[in-house]
């Protein structure tokens, strides 16, 4: 069976995701890659076939999306083109990740593609909900990366094709680590020099802030400010007390598994984060709505708790994507 694996660029969870779901597919046949987006940090440690800029969404530093960039960035023309040339017709099975061009390749072109990514476990009636409903939300959604089939990864198992995080395994590996006394910062819609005045107003707390629009490392007191390095920050995150990050998947997902305190800032004007955040609130996890100094005192409170929630995240990326290939599977006879 040929297969094609479609992954979304745009920020690092989906390609961290990616490094260990890539050898489970490849016990399924031949095997290519294709990465579309402009806004990850992280390459992937397997050759990549094809790459696009596809259709990114750029991180601003006042904790949204940088919308005028996002918008020059993005062609439709170009777009269409790329939908119309992917070669999708030459593989059995697209498997995708929240990849708009192949997906709506595949749609045109009548090829089996089954969605396995966080965003899928969203289309579920059963998962919590934002409080404020958001129409143009819900319809990227739905419509930015369709698929006939879905297989979803979510906090906790809300409907029967959602499966729990795919922990990476080097993270899996480094669980109990020495717990130090800094806390890990990963908010990447913040400018480092923004999040600088609030945490620094917390003087007796050691920060490593991981930061996109820094380029090298320096140090303010106690605080650390590092460009974003998967390794670097795998390790600042295992020995944490406490991580303090965005409302996105993978990192509050890691976080969890480790047993670590955690805070989350949704991005602005992020439907998906919202999701999450409604979610992780109900697991009991506390919700910013923004980095300000009004909300200097809630993040102490949140420091001076002892208050840890405790999930169960087995390895479950074998049954995921055997159950997204059997999906595959029957397009392909239908």
């Amino acid at each position: 069976m040929k297969l094609l694996y479609a992954i979304q660029g745009t920020g690092n969870g989906h390609l961290a995701r990616a490094e260990d779901v890539i050898p489970v597919l490849r016990q399924y046949g031949e095997l290519d890659l294709f990465v579309s987006g402009a806004q990850s940090d992280i390459k992937l440690s397997y050759p990549v076939k094809y790459t696009s800029k596809g259709l990114s969404f750029f991180f601003g530093k006042n904790g949204g999306i940088d919308f005028l960039r996002t918008f020059k960035r993005n062609s439709s023309k170009d777009v269409y083109k790329e939908i119309k040339k992917f070669p999708v017709e030459n593989y059995d099975l697209v498997i995708n990740d929240f990849e708009p061009i192949s997906a709506w390749s595949c749609q045109k072109k009548e090829v089996p593609c089954v969605a396995l990514s966080h965003q899928s476990a969203l289309l579920s009636p059963l998962v919590p909900r934002p409080d404020k409903f958001d129409p143009v939300g819900e319809w990227i959604l739905k419509n930015y990366a369709p698929a006939k089939d879905h297989i979803g990864f979510h906090f906790a198992k809300f409907d029967k094709f959602i499966y729990t995080p795919v922990i990476r395994s080097e993270v899996r590996k480094a669980a109990g680590s020495k717990v130090r006394e800094h806390y890990t910062v990963y908010l990447p819609a913040y400018d480092d020099k923004k999040l600088i005045p609030l945490l620094a107003a917390m003087p007796h707390v050691r920060w490593h802030i991981f930061s996109k629009h820094t380029k090298k490392p320096y140090h303010v007191g106690k605080l650390s400010v590092y460009p974003v390095n998967k390794e670097e920050f795998a390790a600042s995150m295992t020995t944490a007390r406490g991580i303090l990050c965005g409302a996105g998947f993978e990192t509050p997902a890691e976080a969890l598994f480790l047993g670590k305190k955690l805070m989350v800032v949704p991005m602005k004007s992020q439907h998906e984060q919202r999701y999450n955040a409604a979610a992780l609130k109900e697991l009991g996890v506390p919700v910013l709505k923004k980095m300000k100094k009004k909300n200097v005192g809630k993040i102490l409170q949140w420091i001076d708790s002892d208050t840890i929630i405790t999930v169960d995240y087995p390895d479950t990326t074998q049954a995921a994507v055997a159950q997204a290939i059997q999906l595959g599977k029957a397009q392909f006879r239908g």
